[in-house]
């Protein structure tokens, strides 16, 4: 047994979620390629108290795997694959909680909802003599590190192993269970444990592994049961999972412009039922059809009292309205994950096997977690006593210390459901009524409508009058202006592409035309919905105000484009969606190139001279090649990709029909193009690969707009309207201020146009930094072409 060389396992526990087996296969070759023998524990804690038949186990554990280049690449692959097929004793497997597996056991789990390696509750493990034994398997097999992906419960026990540890191990010794060479060598267990839960109710993480993928299929069915409340003009109750956390079922309400929702932080009034009723009725009153409640099912009133779906059924039945009752379930909990979770399991595993191996035995276990939009680590213990602190919060009925242990987007979230769930007589601060435009310029971006929706009924709640621009600026020159009802954009929160229309045309082909347009109908403040369009716009009106007074006017401008090529910018409204689309896309290549075996497919993708789409997107499909604009294509590239591949498909088992996909940017070569790669790739695989060229142009464009995409649409909307409020008709630093939202690090900023342009790239389009850059080489290592 070496002292040098590093072994790591990893467990899931607790309910499943989505991104769970990204977790696994990320943790598994990253280890793999720092050198570590890597292990699986199946069915969590049970399986770690349960270890192995011994009589099962011999010396060569090591049997059945193959080696390229010193690489394990599968470890009796077929049969780790098919666990789901045997039962009762007729597979060794059933036997093996604890198993060593190599890279190609985990190829393409990023994709496959559940964990592959199950999970179980374990009440043994409550114990001591449950530790003990679970101590006793870990050195066993020679494993000093443990990667835990679970809920706070399962990070809480994976803590107390490791404070237990040094105990454990003296008294394994002193029975004779180990040697005295083990209990030195295994003195130390290293130890790092990554949030995987639905609710996202860790208040020290900003996103829980899981919880997007579940919020997606809350809204997908919300927007479902949406067109037949629709149809019928129904009321219809809808439950959502979260018992201390009503994350899922305020963003939930949002996203799919829900009528009310039921969350256990913030209580509703003290006679609910009257609130719900007035509230209600007042929708109605105003003509729409339908009544959407979306209750959490730890909801309470402020007696903390459950309230059920069938006593807010009731209610609505006392209003005669034909009402129905959904409990959504464990839906919530299923499917293939989305974008985000991929990604976001993905990075956090690769800084969760990076914490095993910086740390020791001075340093506290860590939760990998996400805060102003990067990884970060918490120390474990304090975590969870964090967390611990919110349902004691709702226990004594402290709510506003509940409301700011979940943060301050889960704050903003609430005003911003209060300002799109109920039509108010608005007063204008200082009486000063204001006259705002609101337009989209650009391509189509998922969200850009939830925007409009939002920045529409902001103003309404507000005393302003929002005239909705058609067609960009060749509709304001045009004149195909309107004033905006509450009824009007009340379906928008959900609708792809962009209900106002969209072009790219700026506002330089007449200038005076626009000025006419926006002196003619008295606009006060101007707000541009678009990508690099947009911010050019902005740009082009500022500088022309001494010609043209109507300019005069403050300006913002809320990035919206799937390219996501925005300077100052880390974030823009569509990637979630557009990154969807790809993800889905690629998985239904990846399933046709499978079929047909032995294929490779080279996917062209948007994104103009920014390689986001392509890198995120190859890092959450587990890519075999990326080609970016930024890292540009040459022949030498060409030729070693080539080799690669080759070895590939040559080290797969004989009864193997996987098949790989290379993603690359419409403009990372104007040489080597997406169907040249496809020709030479097909061209030199010969007997061993051929390959298949496709183009994923304008579908990343469409598509229901991810939930994801319709809050941060919603969240900019709000700021940016908050800022023309504020400005508008005064004098300040940048008089009169035009600016564009820009996000760093998680953080929102208002920011000059003037300093946005200084870190602009014209030519190319796009920021002159890419915060993204080292996703890249992560995708490298992944793909196995930088390990093997």
């Amino acid at each position: 047994m070496s002292a040098q060389k590093r072994s790591v396992a990893i467990l899931t526990s607790g309910g499943d979620c989505a991104g769970m087996n990204a977790v696994v296969s990320t943790v598994v070759k990253m280890a793999l390629y720092r050198g570590c023998d890597t292990y699986v524990i199946r069915e969590g804690y049970e399986g770690l108290v349960k270890g192995n038949d011994e009589a099962e186990i011999g010396d060569d554990d090591d049997v059945n795997v193959k080696h390229l280049n010193n690489m394990p690449l599968s470890y009796n692959c077929g049969d780790f694959f098919r666990l789901g097929d045997f039962d009762g004793g007729e597979s060794y497997l059933n036997h093996r909680y604890i198993v060593k597996i190599g890279w190609d056991d985990v190829r393409g789990w990023s994709q496959m909802g559940g964990t592959l390696i199950g999970t179980a509750r374990c009440q043994k493990f409550r114990e001591h003599e449950g530790r003990l034994k679970a101590a006793y398997n870990l050195i066993y097999h020679g494993i000093d590190s443990l990667v835990v992906c679970g809920g706070d419960g399962s990070l809480t026990g994976a803590d107390i192993l490791r404070t237990e540890w040094p105990e454990l191990v003296k008294e394994l010794h002193s029975t004779g269970k180990i040697t005295e060479q083990q209990a030195k060598r295994f003195a130390h267990l290293h130890m790092a444990g990554l949030v995987g839960s639905i609710d996202n109710d860790l208040t020290s993480t900003e996103l829980t592994i899981g919880a997007s993928t579940a919020l997606q299929r809350i809204c997908e069915s919300l927007d479902a049961i949406s067109s037949t409340a629709s149809s019928h003009s129904r009321a219809f109750v809808v439950e959502v999972m979260g018992r201390h956390c009503g994350w899922l079922a305020l963003m939930a309400g949002i996203a799919s412009g829900a009528d009310y929702v039921f969350i256990p932080e913030r209580p509703p009034p003290e006679d609910w039922r009257q609130d719900l009723r007035e509230k209600l009725l007042k929708t109605r009153e105003q003509g729409k059809r339908k009544s959407i409640v979306v209750l959490a099912e730890g909801a309470i009133d402020r007696e903390l009292q459950p309230i059920t779906s069938d006593m807010v059924a009731a209610v609505l039945r006392d209003l005669h309205l034909d009402t129905r009752v959904t409990i959504l379930g464990h839906t919530q909990r299923g499917g293939s994950p989305d974008a985000n979770d991929r990604i976001l399991a993905t990075l956090q595993a690769i800084d969760a096997l990076e914490a095993i191996m910086e740390d020791e035995p001075s340093k506290p276990s860590y939760i990998i977690g996400i805060t102003q939009g990067r990884v970060t680590r918490f120390p474990l213990r304090e975590s969870i006593a964090h967390n611990n602190l919110l349902p004691e919060a709702i226990k004594e009925k402290r709510f506003d210390d509940a409301m700011s242990l979940r943060g301050k987007e889960f704050h903003d979230g609430v005003k911003i459901f209060l300002y799109n769930s109920i039509q108010m007589d608005g007063k204008a601060p200082n009486d000063e009524p204001l006259t705002i435009g609101i337009m989209h310029v650009g391509a189509p971006a998922g969200g850009i409508n939830a925007a409009a929706r939002t920045a529409v009924r902001f103003c309404l709640h507000h005393g302003h009058t929002p005239l909705l621009i058609q067609n960009g600026f060749k509709g304001l020159i045009k004149g195909q202006i309107y004033k905006a009802g509450w009824l009007r954009v009340d379906s928008w929160a959900s609708s792809g592409g962009s209900e106002l229309g969209i072009n790219r045309l700026l506002p330089d082909t007449d200038l005076p035309g626009v000025a006419d347009q926006l002196e003619k109908n008295k606009i006060q403040g101007l707000l541009i919905i678009g990508g690099f369009e947009a911010f050019q716009s902005i740009k082009i009106l500022s500088e022309s105000r001494q010609d043209f007074p109507p300019f005069r006017i403050p300006m913002v401008a809320l990035p919206a484009t799937l390219s996501n090529n925005l300077p100052l910018n880390e974030y823009s409204v569509g990637t979630y969606t557009s990154l969807n689309v790809l993800c889905r896309t690629c998985d239904m290549i990846l399933q046709s190139a499978s079929s047909s075996r032995n294929r490779v497919f080279v996917l062209e993708v948007q994104g103009g001279h920014c390689g986001f789409l392509p890198v995120m997107a190859g890092l959450a499909v587990s890519a075999s090649r990326i080609y970016t604009p930024e890292r540009g294509i040459t022949l030498s590239q060409l030729d070693g990709d080539l080799k690669f591949l080759k070895r590939r498909f040559k080290a797969d088992p004989e009864d193997s029909n996987d098949g790989r996909i290379v993603i690359c940017s419409e403009k990372a070569s104007p040489v080597y193009t997406a169907p040249f790669i496809s020709d030479v790739f097909g061209k030199e695989g010969g007997a061993i690969f051929d390959s298949r060229y496709e183009r994923l142009s304008h579908q990343l464009q469409g598509d229901t707009p991810s939930p994801l995409d319709r809050l941060k649409a919603s969240r900019l909307a709000v700021i940016c309207c908050e800022f023309l409020e504020k400005h508008a008709g005064s004098a300040c630093a940048w008089d009169p201020p035009s600016a564009m939202i820009s996000i760093r690090q998680g953080q929102i900023h208002i920011t000059p146009i003037a300093q946005m342009v200084k870190h602009a790239d014209f030519v190319y389009r796009r920021g002159d930094e890419q915060w993204w850059a080292p996703c890249e080489q992560y995708a490298d290592i992944i793909s196995g072409r930088v390990s093997i």
